[in-house]
Formats: structure tokens, C-alpha cells, sequence
């Protein structure tokens, strides 16, 4: 009895998937990853482009650039494009076999890895699609990729191919070459993402700094890809599949970074130079204080502002010269005239106090000498020398006091003229 749960089933057995549903990897994953969390930040960016009024073009610029370089140096270390060779072969399938099979054999050599692709060429009937990485992040692990393929029993094309890196004597050291190439070119770009993210930093609080760092990470990138360049075998790698040599180019990812190290390093070099002839005339809106009160730019135009309020007063002293010192010397005239009678008055009190002193008679008569009464009257107890001193000592120092207030006020005035 047939039922719902008989439909594609053979005596009633579970359903039968009769056809091969491996398939070969399509993508790293890793790159994936980086290019999508660079692409949501920058599509972010330009959703809110539109609203930015001020520094748009320098801001725009900025973030493009800025993105590009940090995603070019996170793509370029997983990456397996530095070093490529792409042929169409005729060759055995496994050893010691007569069978051939036409396929497109692809090297794709990265920093820290090999990858070697083989796909069938003019008969989709063959599932041959394989795509295998052999990793050399120490000096053991290729020999031992090297075993577990040989173990699973891939292709004789990719075999080969793992052997020419996995030798490392008699004169063979194309493997330990281009890792000694991978490890200098993996250390360069990690300074240069370190130096990238403080660039990042420095252009949102001191964009001068910024620039500066922006020409160092364009000059580290171009000389990653300099280094790489220079380490590579001196005799270039040559692989032999069935008597079809295989020679390599640079890929994707060596011309990624050589491009984006000579932009940053050209537009470092632009900015530097324009902050030097123009001090503080590079800027963007991600700048901490900007469109602030504490804004580099408002507190610049406003020390501009005193500076040239300053320089007005005094030119405008300048221009009248005459005037000036017309003034100053008429005010330095009364000033003197006013000590001279300052001085004067005060020799005046000085004479009559002792013309008066020596006029006084320094005798008088208790008692009439006709009625012989007493005619003294109550009067004040004589002065002696020491109280005419004192009272002399204070009134001229009262006096010099006030002369003194009087010349500091005639100070200040003229200083104030």
C-alpha cells in the first residue's frame, strides 16, 4: 500500500540521493567576513553623506581612503593571489595511469598557504573539482599537509604541485623561499594596519599628525611589496605538469597593496606639503572639536583677531607720531611744574614756621608791676624743641604723602594718554 511516505522510495526503503553532492570551496570565508564588516561601515558613510554641509570633499576622501587601505591589509594577509599560475593540462589523474583528463590546474600562493585548484575542462560528466590548501605556518606542517594529501589520494596534478614546495634541499628551496618572502611580507603589514588605525586617530584629533601618519603607512605598504619582490626564488619557480611548465606572475593581491600604498603615499605627501604652505587648511567633520566652541578653527580666527586688533592700535600710533609725543611732552611739563610748586609751597610753610618761632618773645611777666596783681591767664604749656620736631617731622611727611599720591595719579594719566 502506497501512502504519502512512499514517494521517491524503493520497497519502502528511506529516500535515495543517487548523484555526488560534494562540491569544491567557492570562498574564504575570512574575506568574506572583512569585506562585508568594511562594506556595511562605508555604506553606512554614505547614507549620511548627504547631510554634511562643510568639508565634504575632504571628508569623503578621508573615509574612502581610510577604508580602502584597512581592508586592502586584512584581505592581502589571508589572501592567496600574491603569487599565481593558471594552465590548462593534459595530464594522468593519479600515477602510473595511462587514463589522461583535460583540466585547468590553478597556484595561488599566499603569505602563509598554498592553494591548488583543479577543475575538469569539456566533460561535466568527470566530478573532478578540488580545491586544496597546504599551510606552511611552521617549517613541519608542509611535509605534513603534504603526507595527509598523499594519504587521501588526491589528484596527481596537486601532488605534484605540493612536492615542489615541500622540497627544501639540493637546490630546491623554492618552499622555504617564499615562506621567508611570507613571513616578511605578514610582518609589514601588521605594522602597517598598527600604523593605519593610529593614522584613524590621529586625523579625528589632530589632523596634521594624521597626514604625517597616512605617508608612513603608504611608504610601509610599498615597501611590503618591495621586500616580497626582492625575497622570492632567484631562480623563478617553474612546475612541469606532463611537460607544460607552469610559470608565475603576481596576482591580485600584490598589485591591491601596490596600489594602495602608492595612494596613500601620494595623497600623504599632497597634504603634508599643503599643511606647510597653509597651516591648518586640511580638515574634516570627524574632527572631535569640530563646529565647536573649542573648534582648532574658531580659536585660530579669534587669536587672529586680537593679534590684529593689536597691531592696529599700534599702527595707528604709528601714524601720528607728532600727536603722540605732543602730548607726552606736554604732560610731562605739567607734571614737572606741578614738583616745582609742590617744592615751593613747602619751602614757603617751612620759613614762615621758623620766622615765627624766632619773632616770639621767649619771656613774659606773671605780675603787674604797678597793681601787683597776676595777670598771667591759663595758657597752654610752652612747646619744647622735640614737639616742634615731631609735628615739623609729620606734617612734612603728610605733605610728602600727598605729593607722592599726586605724582603716581599724574603717572597714570600720562601712561593713559
Amino acid at each position: 500500500m502506497k501512502g504519502w511516505f512512499d514517494a521517491f522510495r524503493n520497497d519502502g526503503g528511506p529516500t535515495l540521493y543517487n548523484f555526488n553532492n560534494r562540491t569544491a570551496v567557492a570562498g574564504d570565508v575570512t574575506i568574506i567576513t572583512i569585506l562585508t564588516i568594511f562594506s556595511t561601515i562605508y555604506m553606512a558613510f554614505l547614507i549620511i553623506f548627504p547631510g554634511i554641509r562643510n568639508e565634504k570633499f575632504a571628508t569623503f576622501f578621508t573615509v574612502t581612503l581610510s577604508l580602502f587601505v584597512g581592508a586592502t591589509i586584512l584581505v592581502s594577509l589571508h589572501g592567496s593571489s600574491w603569487h599565481i599560475a593558471n594552465e590548462a593540462i593534459s595530464s594522468s589523474y593519479k600515477a602510473f595511469s595511462t587514463e589522461k583528463i583535460s583540466a585547468k590546474l590553478g597556484i595561488y600562493v599566499g603569505l602563509s598557504h598554498v592553494n591548488v585548484t583543479l577543475q575538469a575542462l569539456h566533460n561535466k560528466t568527470l566530478d573532478i573539482d578540488f580545491n586544496e590548501r597546504f599551510v606552511w605556518i611552521d617549517k613541519s606542517q608542509m611535509d605534513e599537509t603534504f603526507q595527509d594529501a598523499a594519504a587521501k589520494g588526491l589528484p596527481f596534478p596537486i601532488l605534484t604541485v605540493a612536492e615542489y614546495f615541500t622540497l627544501g634541499q639540493d637546490g630546491l628551496s623554492w618552499g622555504s623561499q617564499y615562506r621567508s618572502a611570507g613571513y616578511f611580507a605578514i610582518i609589514m603589514l601588521w605594522t602597517s594596519f598598527a600604523v593605519w588605525a593610529i593614522m584613524n586617530l590621529m586625523l579625528i584629533v589632530v589632523p596634521r599628525y594624521g597626514v604625517l601618519l597616512m605617508t608612513t603607512c603608504g611608504f610601509l605598504l610599498l615597501a611590503t611589496c618591495t621586500g616580497y619582490f626582492g625575497m622570492l626564488p632567484e631562480i623563478p619557480l617553474v612546475i612541469r605538469i606532463e611537460g607544460k611548465p607552469m610559470t608565475f606572475c603576481f596576482g591580485w593581491c600584490y598589485w591591491l597593496v601596490v596600489a594602495a600604498g602608492g595612494i596613500c603615499l601620494l595623497s600623504g605627501v599632497i597634504l603634508t606639503t599643503m599643511e606647510i604652505v597653509l597651516p591648518h587648511s586640511f580638515s574634516t567633520i570627524l574632527e572631535v572639536d569640530y563646529d565647536t566652541p573649542y573648534d582648532r578653527h574658531t580659536i585660530i580666527e579669534d587669536s587672529h583677531g586680537k593679534r590684529f586688533q593689536r597691531k592696529r592700535n599700534s599702527g595707528s600710533k604709528l601714524e601720528n607720531p607728532s600727536n603722540d609725543s605732543l602730548g607726552a611732552n606736554k604732560s610731562k611739563q605739567s607734571f614737572q611744574n606741578i614738583e616745582k610748586e609742590d617744592d615751593l609751597n613747602i619751602n614757603t610753610a617751612h620759613k614762615q614756621y621758623f620766622e615765627m618761632k624766632s619773632t616770639e618773645p621767649h619771656w613774659s611777666y606773671s605780675i603787674n608791676p604797678i597793681s601787683g596783681r597776676n595777670t598771667s591767664k591759663s595758657r597752654p604749656l610752652p612747646r619744647s624743641l622735640s614737639h616742634d620736631t615731631l609735628s615739623t617731622i609729620s606734617a612734612d611727611l603728610h605733605t610728602t604723602s600727598e605729593v607722592s599720591r599726586h605724582r603716581t595719579q599724574t603717572q597714570h594719566e600720562v601712561s593713559m594718554w
